[in-house]
């Protein structure tokens, strides 16, 4: 069984942090602020350079179809739409996921040569990687996701349609177990693991960089299909509750394991099981739903984080809410 060796309180302690998580931050490799700034450009410098480079097909698709430069710069999320670019689906999620391969890349180059620390630094505040909960909460969060998918569909079939394709989705299925996890990976190790590390150290606990980077996290999605089509008052709680609640595991377990496991189980099971016109992803998933209901979508997405918080709660017994705060 594994255990939480937090730093005990009430014994002599030179650091700053309790929370092996954020003392890791502090204690591994070099640290300075600036440092994960540079760190940051280096990763955005990394999908810059994959998105420049995912450009040169897209822009050809969507002129060779008829979508003139001026459509491009009045709407650029037409980029994304598959239909309307004339591009294969599954071509076009591995052109998307591979910014995030790019910016891991950039990301890890920064942390290895710059910071001169292992990458394992800002996903655990553990000698190792604990998979065993990274993959226990990914089971969890996709049961329930599958469960709401099955439940959907048999309470409202006239809003939501089958239109499994045997050979579509074997390709669906290998693109994304290769790229979303990384995916994922990526956004976990920059908001809860680099980021939060980083702000730590500015402020010297763990509220504020809660705070901060799931604002952030909120942010970087305001550009997303489903944010400019519900708008911003309605998609903006669901990422930054989602960023919270990512955060709140992370520190009270001393590692993004749990949030890694939560975030490539949602991105993973949404690609694979329902599209929308608005979802981000523009899949051949098993399901189409004709209808989006975000504000119903954001009250289920709250009873399955607190359903799923309350398993992980029990499970790994995150009781210490000192750890929120050091």
């Amino acid at each position: 069984m594994e255990t939480n060796n937090t730093i005990d309180e009430n014994n002599a302690n030179p650091f700053p942090f309790s929370n092996l998580f954020l003392l890791k931050g502090y204690v591994t490799g070099k640290n300075e602020f600036w440092q994960y700034l540079v760190g940051i450009v280096a990763a955005f410098a990394g999908y810059l350079t994959f998105q420049l480079i995912m450009m040169i097909p897209l822009l050809s698709a969507a002129m060779s179809h008829g979508i003139t430069m001026n459509e491009i710069a009045e709407n650029p999320n037409i980029l994304f739409n598959p239909e309307k670019i004339g591009i294969d689906k599954n071509l076009l999620l591995a052109l998307m996921m591979g910014m995030f391969v790019f910016t891991l890349l950039f990301l890890w180059l920064a942390i290895r040569f710059i910071q001169k620390k292992p990458l394992s630094s800002i996903i655990t505040g553990f000698e190792n990687i604990r998979w065993k909960r990274y993959f226990f909460s990914f089971g969890v969060w996709g049961v329930l996701l599958t469960v709401l998918t099955v439940v959907s569909y048999l309470i409202s079939p006239q809003d939501i349609e089958i239109r499994f394709n045997a050979g579509n989705f074997i390709v669906l299925l290998f693109v994304s177990i290769i790229f979303i996890p990384i995916q994922t990976a990526t956004e976990e190790l920059i908001f809860r693991g680099y980021l939060m590390q980083g702000f730590a150290l500015v402020f010297k606990n763990g509220i504020i960089p809660l705070i901060i980077t799931s604002v952030l996290f909120g942010l970087m999605h305001a550009s997303n299909p489903e944010a400019k089509a519900h708008g911003l008052l309605i998609m903006m709680p669901y990422y930054i509750f989602f960023g919270a609640f990512l955060g709140i595991l992370t520190l009270l377990d001393e590692g993004a394991e749990l949030a890694m496991g939560i975030h490539c189980a949602n991105n993973l099971l949404s690609s694979l099981l329902v599209c929308s016109k608005n979802s981000v992803l523009q899949t051949d998933a098993i399901f189409y739903s004709s209808v989006e209901n975000p504000r119903g979508e954001f009250i289920v997405w709250l009873i399955m984080a607190a359903i799923c918080f309350f398993i992980l709660f029990k499970k790994y017994k995150l009781s210490n809410w000192k750890l929120l705060i050091r």
